[in-house]
């Protein structure tokens, strides 16, 4: 019988320590550490432990000028969102994470892929539940009408077993849902502890690496909206994509937060039907769903996600408030910076909001993750504050700065061209955005200041 050793294991960095104290010496995180024992037993598989994680390496050095580059190999995953999120497709041996909250959709997700690439491009895809029954996969994917696909299924646990599995079938893609259920004989710790989390998914990745099988792993989430478990299970990964937005509402956000084969922050919008997951290809159009009288208080603005600009509607409500501390609440933009924005407005702009409460909610569910919705949030606070209503015809834009300049953004005359394209008449932009050439049917006010913003508002007052 092999010999176990006990260890205490940091649950927020993974360190391990033989002796118990109440501050991990690691991450300084106070009473993290967890006793865990560990076997000395070795390995059913043939793999080193100690391999990297990019599998199996040769021990010579090679000059950089002397590396042949091969283009690497992308499936379509039949997904024209997923594969715009990917960058492209799924790669040939790399390995994605992909989070979000329960109920959100990602088995859904993922088991539609797989049905449409093994019907599209005929790869033998093979999907590993652990947390439900082949029979609870075969009554969603009748839910779905994807139950004659040839896509291949099992229930199991055991990272050795499911190594040992996918080398007699050779497939080209694997799923396993979820990572947090997996454990490996290395360990005596429960499922789902951070050391057999981090040591399930390094084995998992090494064998990716080394045989050339695309691997899909499906990680929870902490309250906080984090993935649960060690950092390093994000180090690791090639890519790591998140699924927001609110299980109760139809849409869904796919986003991209690191991607060694495409942009980062690219987004993929998604809408749950009975049928499951469709891609909406237009995201601007759901998320400019308006009425057909203009309200105070509204004001669309161009963002720029990944590779495309996208229209969103920013709203915001100002009202006296009751309280002595009047609230600030603010849903899609970061609290802070609206606090930030209200005190470049009062000290650059004559306008003060001290005893007023202020809420901003972007449309959609949409986060503002730039700083190029700065300029929309003040006037959409500006319309509700003197109860003016602006145009629908105006799409507003740009980055303020704390002394009350208009900063210019990223891609300012593609997001202008964009707005001219859905309709928009009016764009209230920074000077240093503006395009070069006019655009046919579209006015372009290009301020320097914030007092300028202020006063073109004044002007376009209805």
């Amino acid at each position: 019988m092999a010999k176990a050793k006990r260890v205490y294991v940091c649950r927020e960095c993974g360190a391990q320590t033989p002796q118990w104290a109440g501050r991990c010496a690691d991450c300084g995180a106070w009473n993290s550490l967890e006793e865990s024992v560990q076997s000395s037993a070795k390995p059913t598989t043939a793999m080193n432990k100690h391999t990297g994680y990019a599998g199996h390496q040769q021990n010579t050095v090679q000059a950089l000028k002397t590396i042949t580059s091969e283009q690497a190999v992308r499936w379509s995953t039949g997904l024209p969102e997923l594969d715009r999120v990917l960058g492209g497709g799924l790669v040939t041996g790399s390995v994605v994470l992909i989070g979000g909250d329960p109920g959100i959709g990602k088995s859904t997700l993922l088991l539609q892929a797989m049905a449409s690439m093994a019907e599209l491009s005929g790869i033998n895809p093979l999907y590993i539940s652990g947390e439900e029954s082949l029979q609870q996969i075969r009554l969603r994917a009748e839910r779905l009408q994807l139950q004659e696909t040839p896509v291949d299924l099992l229930a199991e646990t055991h990272a050795e077993q499911m190594m040992a599995i996918a080398q007699q079938r050779q497939p080209q893609v694997m799923v396993i849902d979820s990572i947090q259920t997996v454990f490996t004989e290395l360990l005596q710790s429960a499922p789902g502890t951070v050391a057999q989390v981090r040591e399930s998914a390094a084995q998992l990745v090494r064998f990716a690496k080394s045989s050339g099988i695309t691997m899909i792993l499906v990680g929870h989430v902490t309250k906080q909206g984090a993935l649960a478990g060690p950092r390093v299970l994000e180090h690791m990964v090639d890519t790591v994509l998140y699924f927001e937005g609110d299980s109760s509402t139809r849409f869904r956000i796919l986003r991209a937060v690191k991607n060694r084969f495409g942009a980062v922050n690219e987004l993929g919008v998604f809408a749950m039907t009975e049928l499951g997951l469709k891609e909406v290809s237009n995201p601007s159009a759901i998320f400019l769903s308006r009425g057909e009288k203009a309200v105070p208080g509204s004001m669309i603005t161009v963002i720029r996600e990944g590779s495309r600009p996208m229209l969103v509607e920013v709203q915001a409500l100002v009202d006296e408030s009751p309280l002595g501390n009047p609230r600030r609440v603010s849903v899609g933009l970061e609290q802070n910076r609206l606090a930030m924005l209200l005190a470049i407005l009062h000290r650059h702009g004559g306008i003060t909001c001290h005893d007023q409460d202020v809420f901003i909610n972007v449309v959609g569910g949409v986060k503002l993750s730039e700083t190029g919705a700065d300029l929309a949030v003040l006037t959409a606070v500006i319309s509700s504050l003197r109860n003016k209503a602006i145009p629908q015809d105006w799409v507003v834009f740009g980055e303020v700065g704390l002394t009350g300049e208009i900063r210019p953004v990223q891609a300012g005359e593609e997001r202008i061209r964009d707005a001219g394209k859905h309709g928009f008449k009016v764009a209230l932009v920074p000077a240093a955005n503006a395009p070069r050439k006019l655009i046919p049917g579209l006015k372009v006010i290009a301020v320097h200041h914030l007092q300028q913003a202020i006063d073109a508002l004044k002007d376009g007052w209805l």
